[in-house]
């Protein structure tokens, strides 16, 4: 005889069945934050969140992005909502999110939550920052490959460091973020990779990890190989001083495209590749000294 299960019951199985998808968890602010289950439409308004859904098997649920997210390629045909910081809260609203991913530094964080939405504020400024951001997706998204991602991108660093010649180690690198001059100290994710490949930074952790400085302040520390930006190195020769610069005086310039210059400047998933781009600068323009 077929045993007939009750409403009840069904009820029953029903609440504890989503109740063991709902999740819990405490974002970047110390808020805690309540998911009933791993979002299907998510919103990500830092290219390197956008970069680390994607990397975790979840580029599909993507229904928008910020205007700077244009990798990988498929996130390209998304709608674009504005800059990070001050992105377009009615567009975000529109597409009916079941979670949004914004850095600390967006100044909409408190008018998405006053419309109901769910915002988890996540920003990778290190290399533990980017292990624990994507364990921290990885749950949220409940797709179990943040370890194997993260031990890709470990283990190819490394490789990157054996790379580099002995005779390109312990150069003094500085590295510029943009023309302000805004520079990578010893304390940003950057400066974390240089250390990994063996250099020194001519900005120490002391200064922040990104900070803005004097150009004098380069002049005086005479660097013995830049990396910058296409964009940022025009007139870099010819900035008061820097002629006289070591780097400058020898040609040790590295000038990355404006692709590489997203991979180099992104704390995510591709620091296997910007570090793979900082040891082929290091090894063709290292060189003996």
């Amino acid at each position: 005889m077929k045993k007939i299960r009750s409403p009840l019951a069904a009820f029953g199985l029903a609440f504890f069945a989503l109740a063991a998808h709902a999740l819990d968890l405490v974002d970047e602010r110390g808020v805690s934050v309540s998911l009933p289950q791993p979002p299907q439409r998510i919103v990500s308004l830092l290219p390197a969140l956008t970069e680390s859904v994607c990397a975790l098997g979840a580029c599909g649920r993507l229904v928008g992005v910020d205007r700077y997210s244009n990798w990988p390629e498929q996130v390209r045909a998304l709608p674009q909502l504005g800059g990070g910081i001050d992105p377009n809260v009615e567009a975000i609203a529109a597409l009916r999110p079941d979670a949004v991913l914004l850095a600390k530094s967006s100044r909409v964080t408190q008018r998405l939550e006053a419309l109901g939405l769910k915002v988890l504020v996540l920003e990778p400024k290190s290399h533990a920052d980017v292990q624990r951001v994507l364990d921290k997706l990885d749950q949220v998204l409940g797709t179990h490959e943040a370890p194997k991602v993260w031990r890709v991108i470990d283990a190819s660093v490394s490789a990157a460091a054996q790379s580099v010649p002995a005779s390109a180690k312990g150069l003094r690198v500085y590295f510029e973020v943009n023309s302000a001059p805004y520079a990578a100290g010893e304390s940003s994710f950057i400066g974390e990779t240089l250390k990994r490949l063996g250099e020194r930074n001519i900005v120490p952790a002391s200064l922040g990890p990104f900070p803005k400085l004097n150009p004098e302040y380069v002049v005086r520390a005479n660097p013995d190989l830049i990396m910058v930006s296409v964009r940022s190195a025009q007139g870099l020769e010819q900035r008061p001083g820097w002629a006289g610069i070591r780097a400058v005086r020898e040609g040790r310039i590295c000038r990355f495209d404006a692709a590489q210059s997203d991979v180099l400047v992104r704390p995510g998933p591709r620091m296997d590749e910007a570090a793979r781009l900082m040891a082929q600068c290091l090894s063709d323009k290292g060189g003996k000294r």
